[in-house]
């Protein structure tokens, strides 16, 4: 049973930047499509972006806008995201989670089979 256990979350000033990680417990990890969503209160949770095991594929939510990078690491079991320019509306819990399927970066929760905990990304002045 893989484990995810993000981490990086925080209070920052809109324009700010926050870089997230999340590490997974287990090597089978590499094999995974990795992605992030974020779940505001009261709002479903909607995907932010997504990479596929090798990396070469990504895939990014509309509302991004060329502010955030997804990367992963596979030698340490661990994805990223870095945010920049960040706004009052990216206000919410943020959540890695894996995908069985490598190759396909899907963009609903129903395909991923393990999620974290969560860490929660408050932008406000």
């Amino acid at each position: 049973q893989l484990q995810l256990v993000e981490s990086g979350g925080g209070l920052v000033q809109p324009g700010g930047s926050l870089k997230l990680s999340c590490v997974g417990s287990q090597n089978t990890f590499r094999n995974f499509v990795m992605s992030w969503f974020r779940e505001a209160p009261g709002r479903q949770r909607e995907f932010v972006a997504g990479i596929d095991w090798t990396g070469r594929t990504i895939s990014y939510g509309n509302f991004v806008q060329d502010r955030f990078t997804i990367s992963r690491d596979n030698t340490r079991n661990t994805l990223f995201l870095q945010m920049n320019n960040l706004k009052p509306e990216d206000t919410a819990v943020y959540y890695c989670a894996a995908d069985r399927n490598g190759v396909h970066v899907r963009t609903i929760p129903e395909a991923y089979s393990y999620w974290g905990q969560g860490t929660q990304v408050t932008v406000s002045s």
